[in-house]
């Protein structure tokens, strides 16, 4: 897999001309999602780079993460003349990163694309590291292939167009970079203030962030050894998010990710000794900018059935990545069903 050009960017005008002029193409599209097109279109259409790209919009929200979709994409690549040489301009959350470049790297069996993330999700989790792909029967990411993006272009100008909860959502990724990454910037995430929100800050934030999870797929793109330390508070949260998705209370990723870090953090202080006035510390911080996701004991067997989905999984054996202390990352945790339910226990009880 090919290592993956990140920029930070202080001029998007600029950014984007540079790396759009240094991928050869004949026709240039853009994927965006009906959202995105109201809030951030605005913000690029003038640029001459962009003045001949044909725009391709599909409607918002991880329930459209789906096979339809995709076909769409396929079918207005087509309908537009696209070719092997030409480009897919990913604007957009993760769902549009996540199926643009799905989209991209099927298309002709293979076209370049950029992604230019404008959700704080997508700018520290979904664009960066190559993992494309859509949900499919009920379940996330499904369906998908490790492909990079040529380039990835960050730009703070987009978080401004964000509310509240699109920012919590992309934080909770940013909160299990900090787990996994040291006590000072795990301490620095639960310190911020989000009701004076300091942006030039924030952006300083997503930086570090995002280099944590750039130095682990740079050690293993492929997710066969340490790269597995990303998936902390996901394998409860995906079934926490799928369960939500089939009961038609679909919740935000990040939302997922929060709740997903308490039950893991949990098992981790069973299993492996982490620090209780840490969980505490952390279980009382998503709680407060999160809420809480309702679930009764009779769900129990779904949500585990769900978890037996897991990508992660070997020998039909659930695995998760917990942790002995905040950096102390173990990954291939096989974990017993009565171990998931006393989990379960304890997220619905706090």
């Amino acid at each position: 897999m090919q290592a993956q050009e990140i920029i930070t960017s202080k001029n998007l005008g600029e950014s984007l001309r540079q790396a759009v002029a240094a991928i050869e193409h004949d026709r240039l599209f853009v994927l965006t999602d009906d959202t995105t097109l109201k809030l951030c279109w605005s913000e690029v259409c003038a640029l001459p780079c962009l003045s001949e790209a044909n725009v391709i919009s599909i409607p918002p929200t991880d329930e459209n993460k789906s096979l339809e979709a995709l076909t769409h994409v396929w079918a207005e690549l087509q309908r537009g003349g696209a070719t092997r040489h030409s480009m897919l301009l990913c604007l957009g959350g993760g769902m549009v990163t996540d199926l643009g470049g799905f989209a991209a790297s099927t298309f002709k069996r293979g076209i370049n694309y950029i992604n230019l993330p404008t959700t704080l999700l997508a700018m520290v989790d979904a664009s960066v590291g190559g993992k494309t792909g859509i949900n499919f029967g009920g379940l996330k990411n499904e369906i998908g292939v490790f492909n990079t993006a040529r380039c990835v272009i960050l730009d703070a100008t987009f978080l401004r167009t964000l509310d509240l909860r699109n920012i919590l959502s992309g934080y909770a990724e940013m909160l299990k970079h900090g787990l996994i990454s040291n006590v000072e910037d795990w301490a620095e995430l639960l310190s911020f203030d989000f009701e004076r929100i300091d942006y030039p800050h924030l952006t300083e934030m997503v930086g570090k962030s995002v280099l944590i999870k750039q130095r682990i797929v740079e050690e293993d793109p492929l997710e066969r050894g340490i790269r597995k330390a990303l998936n902390l508070g996901h394998t409860a949260g995906h079934a926490l998010e799928s369960l939500a998705l089939g009961e038609g209370r679909t919740v935000l990723h990040g939302y997922a990710v929060a709740w997903g870090l308490i039950c893991e953090l949990y098992l981790s202080a069973k299993r492996l000794s982490f620090p209780k006035d840490k969980l505490q510390q952390t279980v009382r911080f998503i709680k407060e900018h999160y809420g809480s996701f309702l679930i009764d004991c009779k769900e129990y067997d779904r949500l585990y059935e769900l978890m037996t989905h897991d990508k992660k999984n070997t020998a039909g054996q659930i695995n998760f990545t917990l942790l002995a202390d905040i950096g102390d990352i173990r990954i291939n945790q096989v974990v017993s069903k009565e171990e998931i339910m006393d989990m379960l226990d304890f997220f619905r009880e706090t």
